[in-house]
Protein backbone atom coordinates (compact mmCIF):
# COMPACT_ATOMS: atom_id res chain seq x y z
CA UNK A 1 0.00 0.00 0.00
CA UNK A 2 1.20 3.50 -1.56
CA UNK A 3 2.22 6.36 1.68
CA UNK A 4 -0.23 8.40 -0.78
CA UNK A 5 -2.90 5.84 0.09
CA UNK A 6 -2.01 5.22 3.76
CA UNK A 7 -2.52 9.29 4.23
CA UNK A 8 -5.87 9.51 2.34
CA UNK A 9 -7.60 6.93 4.40
CA UNK A 10 -5.99 7.99 7.48
CA UNK A 11 -7.04 11.60 6.57
CA UNK A 12 -10.64 10.47 6.47
CA UNK A 13 -10.68 8.46 9.19
CA UNK A 14 -9.20 11.49 11.09
CA UNK A 15 -11.77 13.88 9.55
CA UNK A 16 -14.95 12.32 10.50
CA UNK A 17 -13.57 11.83 14.39
CA UNK A 18 -12.94 15.13 14.32
CA UNK A 19 -16.12 16.31 12.87
CA UNK A 20 -18.60 14.08 15.41
CA UNK A 21 -16.77 16.52 18.30
CA UNK A 22 -16.75 19.48 16.89
CA UNK A 23 -20.46 19.10 14.97
CA UNK A 24 -22.64 21.63 17.26
CA UNK A 25 -19.84 24.04 17.35
CA UNK A 26 -20.04 24.07 13.48
CA UNK A 27 -23.91 24.26 13.31
CA UNK A 28 -23.51 27.55 15.40
CA UNK A 29 -21.09 29.00 13.64
CA UNK A 30 -22.47 28.84 9.89
CA UNK A 31 -25.96 29.98 11.76
CA UNK A 32 -23.32 33.06 12.81
CA UNK A 33 -21.95 33.36 9.47
CA UNK A 34 -25.38 33.71 7.64
CA UNK A 35 -26.88 36.25 9.94
CA UNK A 36 -27.51 39.47 7.25
CA UNK A 37 -28.67 41.71 10.31
CA UNK A 38 -26.14 44.56 10.97
CA UNK A 39 -24.58 44.78 14.93
CA UNK A 40 -27.28 47.80 16.05
CA UNK A 41 -30.21 45.52 14.96
CA UNK A 42 -29.84 42.78 16.84
CA UNK A 43 -27.92 41.48 20.08
CA UNK A 44 -25.35 38.99 18.76
CA UNK A 45 -25.91 35.96 20.87
CA UNK A 46 -22.30 34.29 22.36
CA UNK A 47 -21.37 30.84 21.49
CA UNK A 48 -23.09 29.16 24.07
CA UNK A 49 -26.14 31.21 24.27
CA UNK A 50 -26.98 30.30 20.41
CA UNK A 51 -26.50 26.65 21.39
CA UNK A 52 -28.78 26.57 24.06
CA UNK A 53 -31.01 28.54 21.86
CA UNK A 54 -31.22 26.29 19.45
CA UNK A 55 -31.70 23.28 22.10
CA UNK A 56 -34.61 25.28 23.31
CA UNK A 57 -36.75 26.16 20.58
CA UNK A 58 -35.64 23.26 18.03
CA UNK A 59 -34.29 20.20 19.68
CA UNK A 60 -30.66 18.81 20.59
CA UNK A 61 -30.67 17.08 16.89
CA UNK A 62 -31.00 20.31 15.13
CA UNK A 63 -26.95 20.83 16.60
CA UNK A 64 -26.13 17.77 14.10
CA UNK A 65 -28.40 18.95 11.77
CA UNK A 66 -26.49 17.77 8.03
CA UNK A 67 -24.64 15.36 10.15
CA UNK A 68 -24.57 12.83 7.11
CA UNK A 69 -23.62 14.71 4.44
CA UNK A 70 -21.17 16.58 6.52
CA UNK A 71 -19.69 13.18 7.40
CA UNK A 72 -19.27 12.29 3.96
CA UNK A 73 -17.59 15.65 2.58
CA UNK A 74 -15.58 15.01 5.63
CA UNK A 75 -13.90 12.02 4.51
CA UNK A 76 -14.24 12.89 1.17
CA UNK A 77 -12.73 15.94 1.46
CA UNK A 78 -9.77 14.82 3.72
CA UNK A 79 -9.12 11.61 1.79
CA UNK A 80 -9.03 13.68 -1.56
CA UNK A 81 -6.80 16.16 0.27
CA UNK A 82 -4.60 14.04 1.91
CA UNK A 83 -4.47 11.57 -0.85
CA UNK A 84 -3.09 14.64 -3.40
CA UNK A 85 -1.35 16.60 -0.67
CA UNK A 86 1.46 13.04 -0.34
CA UNK A 87 1.38 12.48 -3.96
CA UNK A 88 2.02 15.99 -4.85
CA UNK A 89 4.67 16.36 -1.60
CA UNK A 90 6.70 13.19 -2.62
CA UNK A 91 7.15 14.86 -6.17
CA UNK A 92 8.19 17.93 -4.46
CA UNK A 93 10.72 16.02 -2.30
CA UNK A 94 12.17 13.81 -5.32
CA UNK A 95 12.67 17.12 -7.01
CA UNK A 96 14.56 19.06 -4.00
CA UNK A 97 16.92 16.25 -3.70
CA UNK A 98 17.88 16.25 -7.94
CA UNK A 99 18.36 19.96 -7.42
CA UNK A 100 20.46 18.66 -4.16
CA UNK A 101 22.30 16.64 -6.58
CA UNK A 102 23.04 19.26 -9.14
CA UNK A 103 24.32 21.66 -6.07
CA UNK A 104 21.17 23.39 -5.52
CA UNK A 105 19.53 23.70 -2.24
CA UNK A 106 19.67 20.78 1.43
CA UNK A 107 17.73 18.46 -0.41
CA UNK A 108 14.26 19.49 1.85
CA UNK A 109 11.29 21.22 0.18
CA UNK A 110 11.23 24.51 1.72
CA UNK A 111 7.99 26.70 2.16
CA UNK A 112 7.58 27.90 -0.80
CA UNK A 113 6.93 24.87 -2.63
CA UNK A 114 5.08 23.36 0.81
CA UNK A 115 2.51 26.36 0.40
CA UNK A 116 2.19 25.45 -3.26
CA UNK A 117 1.65 21.50 -3.33
CA UNK A 118 -0.92 22.66 0.18
CA UNK A 119 -2.74 25.17 -2.47
CA UNK A 120 -2.92 22.57 -5.62
CA UNK A 121 -4.23 19.88 -3.42
CA UNK A 122 -6.73 22.38 -1.98
CA UNK A 123 -8.02 23.22 -5.47
CA UNK A 124 -8.69 19.37 -6.41
CA UNK A 125 -10.41 19.02 -2.97
CA UNK A 126 -12.86 21.87 -3.49
CA UNK A 127 -13.70 21.43 -6.90
CA UNK A 128 -14.50 17.86 -6.31
CA UNK A 129 -16.51 18.10 -2.65
CA UNK A 130 -18.20 21.82 -3.13
CA UNK A 131 -21.72 19.99 -4.09
CA UNK A 132 -21.19 18.21 -0.49
CA UNK A 133 -21.01 21.30 1.17
CA UNK A 134 -23.77 23.64 -0.52
CA UNK A 135 -26.26 20.88 0.84
CA UNK A 136 -24.68 20.98 4.67
CA UNK A 137 -24.66 24.37 4.81
CA UNK A 138 -28.64 24.45 3.85
CA UNK A 139 -29.23 21.64 6.06
CA UNK A 140 -27.46 23.67 9.62
CA UNK A 141 -29.31 27.12 8.40
CA UNK A 142 -32.42 25.12 8.29
CA UNK A 143 -34.52 25.48 11.39
CA UNK A 144 -37.75 23.97 11.99
CA UNK A 145 -40.26 26.52 13.30
CA UNK A 146 -40.40 30.25 13.60
CA UNK A 147 -39.87 32.59 16.16
CA UNK A 148 -43.64 33.95 17.06
CA UNK A 149 -42.11 35.34 20.27
CA UNK A 150 -40.15 38.07 18.61
CA UNK A 151 -41.21 41.60 17.60
CA UNK A 152 -42.43 41.67 13.94
CA UNK A 153 -39.39 43.50 12.70
CA UNK A 154 -37.15 41.02 14.98
CA UNK A 155 -39.18 38.26 13.57
CA UNK A 156 -38.64 39.16 9.99
CA UNK A 157 -35.05 39.76 10.42
CA UNK A 158 -34.31 36.00 12.01
CA UNK A 159 -35.97 34.85 8.80
CA UNK A 160 -33.52 36.77 6.67
CA UNK A 161 -30.71 34.20 8.47
CA UNK A 162 -32.61 31.39 9.49
CA UNK A 163 -34.69 29.82 6.32
CA UNK A 164 -37.95 28.13 7.79
CA UNK A 165 -39.29 25.10 5.90
CA UNK A 166 -41.32 22.77 6.75
CA UNK A 167 -40.04 19.19 8.25
CA UNK A 168 -38.79 17.00 7.13
CA UNK A 169 -35.64 18.58 5.74
CA UNK A 170 -33.30 15.69 5.01
CA UNK A 171 -30.67 15.77 2.73
CA UNK A 172 -32.85 14.29 -0.81
CA UNK A 173 -34.93 16.55 0.02
CA UNK A 174 -31.92 19.87 0.07
CA UNK A 175 -30.66 18.22 -2.82
CA UNK A 176 -34.13 18.49 -4.90
CA UNK A 177 -34.59 22.31 -3.75
CA UNK A 178 -30.76 23.28 -4.71
CA UNK A 179 -31.57 21.65 -8.07
CA UNK A 180 -34.80 23.15 -7.76
CA UNK A 181 -33.27 26.88 -8.07
CA UNK A 182 -30.50 26.43 -9.57
CA UNK A 183 -29.62 23.49 -11.65
CA UNK A 184 -26.78 21.65 -11.55
CA UNK A 185 -24.91 24.90 -11.39
CA UNK A 186 -26.39 25.42 -7.53
CA UNK A 187 -24.35 22.64 -6.25
CA UNK A 188 -20.98 24.66 -6.88
CA UNK A 189 -22.52 28.13 -5.23
CA UNK A 190 -19.50 29.78 -3.43
CA UNK A 191 -17.07 27.52 -5.54
CA UNK A 192 -15.01 31.14 -6.47
CA UNK A 193 -14.38 32.42 -2.66
CA UNK A 194 -13.80 28.70 -1.72
CA UNK A 195 -11.25 28.70 -4.58
CA UNK A 196 -8.95 31.34 -2.56
CA UNK A 197 -9.63 29.92 0.98
CA UNK A 198 -7.19 27.07 -0.29
CA UNK A 199 -4.95 29.60 1.58
CA UNK A 200 -5.98 28.22 4.66
CA UNK A 201 -5.27 24.86 4.47
CA UNK A 202 -1.94 26.19 2.40
CA UNK A 203 -1.03 28.52 5.18
CA UNK A 204 -2.03 26.13 7.85
CA UNK A 205 0.27 22.63 6.43
CA UNK A 206 2.86 25.31 6.24
CA UNK A 207 3.13 26.41 9.35
CA UNK A 208 2.88 22.73 10.81
CA UNK A 209 5.31 21.60 8.54
CA UNK A 210 7.47 23.98 9.44
CA UNK A 211 7.32 23.06 13.51
CA UNK A 212 7.16 19.72 13.18
CA UNK A 213 10.54 19.68 10.93
CA UNK A 214 12.14 21.95 13.18
CA UNK A 215 11.27 19.73 16.62
CA UNK A 216 11.72 16.90 14.62
CA UNK A 217 15.26 18.45 14.05
CA UNK A 218 15.71 19.16 17.40
CA UNK A 219 14.97 15.65 18.41
CA UNK A 220 17.79 14.32 15.84
CA UNK A 221 20.07 16.48 17.21
CA UNK A 222 19.15 15.40 20.77
CA UNK A 223 19.65 11.52 19.90
CA UNK A 224 16.15 11.02 20.78
CA UNK A 225 15.19 9.64 17.28
CA UNK A 226 13.71 12.51 14.34
CA UNK A 227 10.22 10.93 14.50
CA UNK A 228 10.36 10.99 18.17
CA UNK A 229 6.98 13.23 18.45
CA UNK A 230 4.46 12.99 21.23
CA UNK A 231 0.44 12.61 19.92
CA UNK A 232 0.35 15.76 22.19
CA UNK A 233 2.75 17.94 20.37
CA UNK A 234 1.04 16.45 17.33
CA UNK A 235 -2.20 17.98 18.82
CA UNK A 236 -0.66 21.14 19.71
CA UNK A 237 0.83 22.17 16.16
CA UNK A 238 -2.10 21.60 14.88
CA UNK A 239 -3.94 23.93 16.77
CA UNK A 240 -1.41 26.82 16.30
CA UNK A 241 -1.14 26.40 12.81
CA UNK A 242 -5.24 26.44 12.18
CA UNK A 243 -5.35 29.22 14.47
CA UNK A 244 -3.63 31.69 12.36
CA UNK A 245 -5.07 30.26 9.10
CA UNK A 246 -8.42 30.71 10.22
CA UNK A 247 -7.83 34.57 11.30
CA UNK A 248 -6.53 35.43 7.60
CA UNK A 249 -9.06 33.55 5.71
CA UNK A 250 -12.24 34.06 7.85
CA UNK A 251 -13.83 36.65 5.75
CA UNK A 252 -13.61 34.68 2.66
CA UNK A 253 -15.78 31.54 4.65
CA UNK A 254 -18.31 34.00 5.79
CA UNK A 255 -19.15 35.13 1.77
CA UNK A 256 -18.61 31.30 0.61
CA UNK A 257 -21.64 30.35 3.38
CA UNK A 258 -23.95 33.16 2.46
CA UNK A 259 -23.46 32.06 -1.67
CA UNK A 260 -24.71 28.77 -0.29
CA UNK A 261 -27.30 29.73 2.45
CA UNK A 262 -31.11 29.92 0.58
CA UNK A 263 -31.42 33.22 -1.25
CA UNK A 264 -34.91 33.02 -0.24
CA UNK A 265 -35.31 36.07 1.62
CA UNK A 266 -38.36 37.55 0.42
CA UNK A 267 -38.32 41.61 -1.42
CA UNK A 268 -35.33 42.39 0.30
CA UNK A 269 -32.73 43.00 -1.94
CA UNK A 270 -29.99 43.74 0.17
CA UNK A 271 -29.60 40.19 1.11
CA UNK A 272 -29.85 38.40 -1.81
CA UNK A 273 -26.48 37.92 -3.29
CA UNK A 274 -25.75 37.60 -6.98
CA UNK A 275 -22.29 36.55 -6.90
CA UNK A 276 -18.95 36.54 -5.21
CA UNK A 277 -18.46 40.46 -5.45
CA UNK A 278 -22.20 41.10 -4.98
CA UNK A 279 -21.94 39.47 -1.58
CA UNK A 280 -18.73 41.65 -1.13
CA UNK A 281 -19.86 44.83 -1.39
CA UNK A 282 -23.68 44.39 0.37
CA UNK A 283 -21.85 43.08 3.48
CA UNK A 284 -19.69 46.56 3.55
CA UNK A 285 -22.49 48.23 2.36
CA UNK A 286 -25.22 47.09 5.17
CA UNK A 287 -23.05 45.57 7.54
CA UNK A 288 -19.93 47.21 7.49
CA UNK A 289 -16.88 45.27 8.10
CA UNK A 290 -17.76 43.95 11.53
CA UNK A 291 -20.08 41.37 8.77
CA UNK A 292 -16.76 39.60 7.66
CA UNK A 293 -15.89 38.71 11.33
CA UNK A 294 -19.65 37.04 12.83
CA UNK A 295 -18.68 34.02 14.72
CA UNK A 296 -14.94 34.21 14.29
CA UNK A 297 -14.86 33.40 18.07
CA UNK A 298 -17.26 29.76 17.76
CA UNK A 299 -14.90 29.36 14.38
CA UNK A 300 -11.49 29.74 16.15
CA UNK A 301 -12.43 27.61 18.93
CA UNK A 302 -14.18 24.58 16.47
CA UNK A 303 -11.17 25.25 13.50
CA UNK A 304 -8.29 24.70 16.56
CA UNK A 305 -10.12 21.82 18.57
CA UNK A 306 -10.99 20.32 15.02
CA UNK A 307 -7.46 20.80 13.13
CA UNK A 308 -5.55 19.21 16.54
CA UNK A 309 -7.71 16.25 16.93
CA UNK A 310 -6.69 15.27 12.98
CA UNK A 311 -3.46 15.85 12.82
CA UNK A 312 -2.91 13.99 15.94
CA UNK A 313 -5.56 11.60 14.80
CA UNK A 314 -4.46 11.29 11.78
CA UNK A 315 -0.56 10.92 12.39
CA UNK A 316 -1.46 7.74 15.22
CA UNK A 317 -3.14 5.91 12.21
CA UNK A 318 -0.18 6.36 9.91
CA UNK A 319 1.60 4.97 12.17
CA UNK A 320 -0.78 2.12 12.95
CA UNK A 321 -0.88 1.49 9.74
CA UNK A 322 2.39 1.42 9.05
CA UNK A 323 3.57 -0.99 12.12
CA UNK A 324 0.39 -3.32 10.92
CA UNK A 325 1.86 -3.21 7.37
CA UNK A 326 5.62 -3.82 8.21
CA UNK A 327 4.86 -6.78 10.65
CA UNK A 328 2.55 -8.77 8.36
CA UNK A 329 5.28 -8.37 5.03
CA UNK A 330 7.77 -9.82 8.31
CA UNK A 331 5.55 -12.82 8.96
CA UNK A 332 5.07 -13.32 5.29
CA UNK A 333 8.78 -13.34 5.03
CA UNK A 334 9.29 -15.85 7.41
CA UNK A 335 5.73 -17.88 6.40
Amino acid sequence: MSDALICGIAGAGAGIVAQLITYPLDTVNTRQRTDRNSKKMKKTLGTIEHMCQVVKQEGWDRLYGGLAPSLVGTAASQGVYYYFYQILRNRAETDALVRKKNGIGDGSVGMFSSLLVAALSGCVNVLLTNPIWVVVTRMQTHSRKDKDNHPKLEASQDEISVVVEPPPYGTSHTIQEVYGEDGISGFWNGVFPTLFMVSNPSIQFMLYETLLKKIRKRRASSNKGANDVTALEIFLLGAVAKLGATVVTYPLLVIKSRLQAKQDVGADKRHQYKGTLDALMKIIRYEGFHGFYKGMGTKIVQSVLAAAILFMVKEELVRCARWLLTGRNVADAIS
